[in-house]
């Protein structure tokens, strides 16, 4: 049983849970390269620890290994969490400046993601020129354009691929109109929350960072903060910054933002949903405001910066909201809140952020025990990552939390 309380000793803890690999399932062998729940997310947690002196490069390979003993998948329903853009944004992960392994492999990955965002923005613009609804498997984080985009960012920049993907996501933007309801946001998908067939009124409009419309803000954000950019990308950033303007509610402890709306709420100008939601990156009020927050530094609006910056600090210290954070994961644990704040803090205009750190890294550890699914997203790999981030109080060195498009 672990008693310590140093993110450290704990992080320490995690990684020797998570030596040994398991084989994928054989009736699932594409299960090891995901990013959410197979080895290619493990494997960001033993790439971390070698590339920081903490571990050891065998450890790593071991998983390595293990991601792509079987054929990568570079099929049309791959992204940044399944398939080739995974396996690929681990490679990129693992490849440092002084030594040449994975490059080779890198290579080949990043072809098929290339000819992946080709083939998926074509996919799109037939979609937007048929007048369709959109849905989270094109644009989203997890599958969609604004993931693939997130390793094109750091893989290739200034290619054509990257020029395409955020082409798409300024389009995305502007709104559509429906023949049935009126003038609708270009990001309006034609299904439930949940993913399954939407009932009339159809669809409904996502604010999470994980599939909502803060993910492409954040990729969007991200690319003007690298001078790339393509035309419209300032207005595209504008657009969302307007939304969650209009959308913001102001509460007791601070302002939030819905989950999503649906076509009634939207019309009526007001969301059903009472008050703030659990905190966390995927949906709640860190990741919509870190989402904002690097939208207003890419603008240099430093009143909407702080205005975001205050939401975060003000939900990441309610009791309220904070007591409904139940796992210590990534997605929506306090991993997530803690490498989310972690981020803002070292944005941040003012220290009220910074302030929140050593409360939220005790909460982390207080939470945080070995044991539980491998993975990233949800599972002890994510958990072991944020905890050193909170150990060593340094940006990763391998980056690996651009998977979240917070970095």
């Amino acid at each position: 049983m672990i008693t310590t309380t140093s993110p450290a000793l704990l992080a320490d803890a995690f990684a020797r849970h998570l030596a040994v690999p398991a084989p994928p399932p054989e009736d699932r062998p594409w299960a090891a390269q995901t990013l959410a729940t197979g080895a290619a997310g493990t494997a960001l947690l033993h790439i971390e620890r070698a590339r920081t002196g903490h571990g050891t490069w065998h450890q790593a390979h071991t998983w390595v290994k293990i991601t792509v003993a079987t054929d990568i998948s570079a099929a049309d329903t791959s992204g940044l969490y399944l398939g080739a853009p995974a396996v690929a944004f681990m490679l990129d992960c693992a490849v440092t400046a002084d030594a040449t392994r994975y490059q080779d492999a890198l290579a080949v990955m990043d072809r098929h993601v290339i000819d992946l965002a080709h083939r998926r923005a074509d996919a799109a613009e037939a979609r937007m020129h048929g007048r369709g609804p959109a849905s989270f498997h094109e644009y989203d984080i997890f599958y969609g354009l604004t993931g693939v985009g997130a390793y094109l960012l750091r893989q290739n920049p200034s290619g054509p691929a990257m020029e395409r993907v955020l082409n798409y996501l300024v389009r995305l933007t502007r709104p559509t109109r429906d023949q049935d309801h009126g003038e609708l946001p270009g990001w309006w998908v034609g299904h439930r929350p949940d993913l399954t067939p939407a009932t009339v009124p159809t669809g409904h409009a996502n604010l999470g960072t994980a599939h909502g419309i803060t993910g492409p803000l954040l990729l969007l954000a991200r690319a003007l903060r690298q001078g790339v950019t393509v035309d419209g990308h300032g207005n595209a950033i504008d657009t969302i910054l307007d939304w969650l303007d209009a959308w913001r509610q102001d509460g007791p402890a601070g302002p939030w933002w819905p989950e999503h709306l649906h076509l009634g709420e939207l019309r009526a100008g007001h969301p059903a949903q009472r008050g703030p939601a659990r905190p966390s990156w995927c949906y709640g009020t860190p990741g919509i405001a870190r989402a904002g927050q690097l939208a207003a530094l890419a603008r240099r609006d430093i009143a909407r910066q702080r205005l975001f910056e205050d939401a975060m600090a003000r939900c990441l210290t309610d009791p309220v909201q904070l007591s409904r954070l139940t796992d210590a994961g990534l997605c929506h644990g306090w991993a997530g809140v803690y490498q989310t704040a972690w981020r803002a803090a070292h944005d941040a205009a003012t220290p009220a952020l910074r302030a929140t750190l050593p409360g939220l890294a005790a909460a982390l550890t207080q939470h945080a025990r070995p044991g539980h699914d491998p993975g990233l997203l949800q599972g002890d790999a994510g958990t072991a990552l944020a905890l050193t981030t909170a150990a060593h109080d340094t940006a990763p060195t391998s980056g690996w939390d651009a998977c979240l498009l917070i970095d």
